[in-house]
């Protein structure tokens, strides 16, 4: 078992490999919510990893790989899980309006929990599907959620017309980016490097295409 100045160490030099430099306190707002998800998981099995320096590997420095790319004032997390990458994302760049969506209701307890005890201004979880959440987002996440067909017609109505689609996937998925639906477009795919992980992490950046009207793309 990890102490906390061995995973705050650890967190630490993850950040500078992928040179992020996080507000004051940052880091041990991230800890707290590591500790927070490694309690509940205990009872309600949000997530199947389990070791605490694995968690700060896997769950907090992989959503933070992703940090250089979010923009805008509005991001939604789709099938966000325990808040995966939504709070670690909304702990490093605090002030954007966060939404997590997701259909499970003992995750959604779990993510109200952390935003009442890690005091998230801006962040609130919804129980919803996907495709019944309603609103415009200059950012939307979503990581290891479903295929991009898959996401984009579940979600697609979210992303607003300069908005930004963050998909983080394993490998670069061709196949996947091949049957994009129409009116999207893949703006770039970036290859992430996260700090100790020894797997292949990537970025799929999707946007509206040339007269897409902002209805559900369709499979």
């Amino acid at each position: 078992m990890s102490s906390r100045p061995v995973l705050h160490h650890q967190l630490e030099q993850g950040l500078a490999a992928m040179g992020l430099a996080l507000p004051p306190g940052a880091v041990e707002r991230l800890l707290d919510y590591q500790s927070l998800l490694e309690r509940w998981n205990g009872t309600y099995n949000l997530t199947a990893v389990r070791d605490p320096a694995e968690m700060v590997t896997r769950h907090l420095l992989d959503s933070l790989a992703i940090l250089p790319y979010v923009e805008g004032d509005r991001l939604a997390d789709l099938g966000t899980g325990p808040g995966l990458p939504g709070i670690p994302l909304a702990i490093a760049a605090p002030g954007r309006e966060v939404l997590l969506v997701d259909s499970n209701g003992k995750k959604v307890r779990f993510l109200r929990e952390a935003i009442r005890a890690l005091k998230l201004e801006g962040v609130r979880a919804v129980q919803s599907r996907v495709e019944e959440v309603e609103g415009r987002f200059d950012c939307v996440t979503a990581r290891a959620f479903a295929s991009l067909a898959d996401m984009l017609a579940w979600g697609g109505h979210l992303l607003a017309p300069a908005g930004r689609w963050l998909a983080m996937k394993g490998k670069p998925p061709a196949e996947e980016i091949a049957a994009l639906p129409s009116g999207f477009v893949v703006q770039a795919v970036h290859a992430l490097d996260v700090p100790g992980l020894g797997a292949e992490r990537s970025l799929v950046v999707i946007g509206r295409g040339a007269g897409e009207s902002g209805a559900a793309a369709p499979c």
